[in-house]
């Protein structure tokens, strides 16, 4: 689950990081009700969606040439102007693909004086189990493009949870960021907030950028921030942050049924159980010259009931034109997952081609209750014939 800036910001805050001075508003007239509270003269205009690159993204409706999705404002009138420049318009950035997001928050912050920018985060390394600080001087820009083009100046510092963040961790973030004097220790308390922060949300990345030296004092002056949904349940006060709108409905709909579930670009829906067997069988498509319309885990232990939703979300997608179903009955048997199909298929009257290959426990169960299901269902046998049968489907209808 993500958060917005400001959402994150008020979370640092309790841990004592500090941040300037900021408010949310979802019309115009707040934000200029906002930017009277702040001391001035200089605000800032933010727009407030689940992606990156806001500054240099662009407003569909206004034109190339407009300014981006984070605007500096010099008075109250031009907050104003910004914020109608911004509010229900569709701010397209790098991380949004072309269809963009529409901003319905804003976030007015008052206006410093950077001298310096940094790049501070921290995430879970899988492949060592333990927390990785990655530092770096290179603030204010793209991490990916640093780590591409100049990686000396990226460094990873890694945390044992079981040990937690000690003195030298922090004292090796602040020599990272080249910081000296009173700085160096900011950085080194700021760092250790951080840290409690991050492990106290349970969270799952939390990114600083920039971290900025303003004057006397190192402010967090952008930051992005996501969580572990299976400790969510822990954090009440995290899931009343979640901003649905900025989901796709279908994959909120999957989440209600613990189903992983992301809209992709294709024609042929997937259902699988395992990441590992959808990413395959997303692949074999890709082989076969078609496009998977999404990715969809039904997980080991799905329900009829959970098969039946997975299937009707699938469908809820025009794009699709055709289904496959590739399941692996290891927890998961096979006579469930065609009882469910069955269901669903009769539920929506099944109007695109399906194809189904069924390998595991109580496989033939499965398959003489597909057989017999009255349905026009096509068989296959393996991973590969299920591939070649569903493009071939789906290209003869057309």
């Amino acid at each position: 689950m993500n958060v917005h800036e400001y959402q994150a910001k008020e979370l640092l805050a309790k841990f004592g990081v500090a941040i300037p001075k900021g408010i949310a508003a979802l019309t115009v007239e707040e934000a200029v009700e906002a930017a009277k509270q702040l001391p001035g003269p200089l605000y800032v205009v933010k727009s407030q969606i689940h992606a990156g690159g806001r500054g240099k993204g662009k407003f569909k409706e206004l034109g190339p040439d407009a300014k981006g999705g984070v605007r500096l404002a010099k008075s109250l009138d031009e907050v104003e102007s910004h914020a109608k420049d911004m509010l229900g318009n569709t701010l397209v950035t790098i991380q949004t693909g072309d269809a963009g997001k529409q901003v319905n928050r804003l976030y007015v912050t008052d206006g410093v004086d950077i001298g310096k920018e940094y790049y501070l985060s921290m995430l879970v390394d899988r492949a060592t189990g333990r927390i990785a600080v990655i530092a770096s001087t290179e603030g204010g820009m793209s991490i990916e493009d640093v780590a591409h083009d100049t990686p000396e100046k990226i460094t990873t510092i890694i945390v044992d949870p079981a040990q937690g963040f000690m003195p030298h961790h922090g004292r090796a973030v602040a020599f990272a960021l080249k910081l000296k004097g009173d700085l160096n220790k900011q950085a080194q308390v700021m760092a250790k907030q951080l840290y409690d922060a991050f492990m106290a949300l349970d969270c799952s990345m939390l990114e600083i950028n920039p971290l900025a030296e303003c004057g006397d004092k190192l402010l967090v002056l952008d930051t992005k921030m996501s969580f572990d949904s299976n400790a969510l349940y822990r954090h009440p006060e995290v899931m009343e942050l979640r901003d649905e709108t900025e989901e796709d409905p279908a994959e909120i709909e999957a989440s209600k049924y613990d189903l992983a579930y992301i809209k992709l670009d294709g024609n042929i829906g997937c259902m699988v159980n395992g990441a590992g067997l959808a990413m395959a069988t997303m692949d074999i498509i890709k082989l076969n010259g078609e496009f998977p319309a999404n990715f969809l885990d039904v997980g080991g232990g799905a329900t009829k009931e959970k098969v039946t939703a997975a299937f009707k979300i699938i469908l809820k997608d025009p794009a699709v034109k055709g289904i496959l179903v590739n399941i692996f009955g290891g927890i998961m048997k096979c006579d469930i997952i065609a009882e469910g199909i069955v269901a669903a298929a009769k539920e929506v009257n099944l109007s695109v081609p399906l194809v189904v290959r069924l390998e595991g426990t109580n496989v033939e169960l499965g398959k003489q209750i597909l057989e017999g299901s009255g349905l026009p269902i096509v068989s296959a046998s393996d991973l590969g014939d299920a591939a070649k049968k569903i493009v071939a489907e789906v290209r003869k209808a057309g």
